[in-house]
């Protein structure tokens, strides 16, 4: 087996690096590597990628695992490396493997409680990564998604064994699901390797679902997009994720949204901002002018002697956050265009122009505006 990668070198920070730091490497390498972002003979080993920057995300974002993976490298996360933990949804490890173009990888297998002495395991989380434009992140939206499911298979009826047979208890552990391993002095519990915690052998598998008693289906589910919702946050679906074993509870869904570039704006948290252009006698003699607004336009007061580059700010103009209790504002940042393709008549009043703020010499910089009535004049 192939030895895995540090977690850190994986995403690309240092080991002392802030939870900020490690969420903005892996948005990074995540959008890098996606599945549907890479084609072709890329695709595969995209999708290798994201599975393993997925796995070192989830694992230095959780303090409890970051802190085991710092003491004891992989094996303090690796579930196959800790005893009784070995067994969890043992048999659905494959379960985010085979849609591998819509999840990324899934978290490790986790104990529950139990129920008659066999161990029960919760079902793995998993994710899944969906693009919405900048206007539904801000109005919030109803969609639908299709994902995978498991569904009781219809031959064995979920018994995993073979019509006309029955499951019988395991002889190892007696139908326990654990068995005592002694090292040294100690008695360690463990997952029964024979049964794999379940309690049941099954001699007979059922050939519709190999044993497993749960066909792989798809189902449609509804998806509210809160308004606000900014880029990189996740949305849990409860109970929706990987089914769990031994009668345990399943796992969650946990849906990240991505926004998908805006030809005009640009967010920052619930602000906006955008570049507006105005012409040269706009700026220098100042006027009303229409902006763009997300779902509409308003309008501005250019004053003037406006200078390329200043900005105008629209209070309220912006988005309202998922947290936050007002909206944003709108930073309109003014881009004076120089025109071109003048005629004659144009060349000829902007060479007087140019006359005259020679003979005035300083004056007509920008920290001196006694030259707009003279502009005035030319341009009306």
């Amino acid at each position: 087996m192939a030895t895995k990668r540090d977690y850190y070198e994986v995403l690309g920070v240092a080991k002392n690096a802030s939870d900020d730091d490690i969420k903005k490497a892996y948005r990074k390498l995540a959008m890098k590597h996606h599945p549907d972002r890479n084609q072709g003979d890329a695709a595969k080993k995209a999708e290798e990628q994201f599975k393993e920057v997925k796995e070192a995300y989830e694992m230095l974002s959780d303090a409890d695992k970051r802190a085991a993976y710092d003491r004891f490298g992989h094996a303090g996360v690796d579930p196959n490396m800790r005893g009784g933990m070995g067994g969890g949804a043992e048999g659905f490890g494959g379960f985010a493997e085979a849609f591998g173009d819509i999840f990324g990888d899934v978290f490790g297998g986790r104990a529950g409680g139990s129920r008659g002495g066999r161990q029960m395991y919760r079902g793995s989380d998993l994710s899944y990564a969906m693009e919405i434009t900048l206007e539904e992140a801000a109005a919030g939206k109803d969609t639908q998604i299709r994902i995978p499911s498991w569904d009781d298979c219809d031959t064995c009826h979920g018994s995993g064994a073979k019509p006309g047979t029955s499951p019988i208890t395991c002889t190892t552990c007696h139908g326990a699901g654990s068995v005592q391993m002694r090292q040294g002095f100690f008695a360690v519990q463990q997952t029964c390797p024979q049964c794999h915690g379940t309690g049941k052998i099954i001699p007979e598998p059922c050939t519709a679902c190999q044993g497993q008693g749960k066909i792989k289906s798809h189902k449609t589910l509804e998806i509210k997009i809160p308004a606000g919702i900014d880029e990189g946050m996740r949305i849990r679906s409860v109970g929706n994720g990987e089914p769990g074993s031994n009668g345990g509870p399943p796992g969650d869904l946990f849906i990240e949204v991505h926004i998908k570039k805006h030809d005009v704006f640009e967010r920052d948290g619930d602000d906006l901002h955008c570049q507006v252009a105005v012409s040269v006698t706009t700026a220098a003699l100042g006027g009303e002018i229409e902006v763009p607004n997300l779902g509409g336009s308003a309008n501005i007061d250019i004053t003037e002697g406006t200078q390329n580059g200043k900005t105008y700010r629209l209070r309220g103009k912006g988005i309202k956050g998922v947290r936050s209790s007002y909206p944003g504002d709108l930073y309109c940042h003014i881009l004076v265009e120089t025109p071109v393709k003048l005629t004659e008549h144009q060349r000829k009043l902007i060479k007087e122009l140019d006359e005259s703020f020679k003979k005035g010499g300083a004056k007509h910089s920008p920290s001196d505006k006694s030259w707009f009535d003279k502009a005035k004049d030319l341009f009306s």
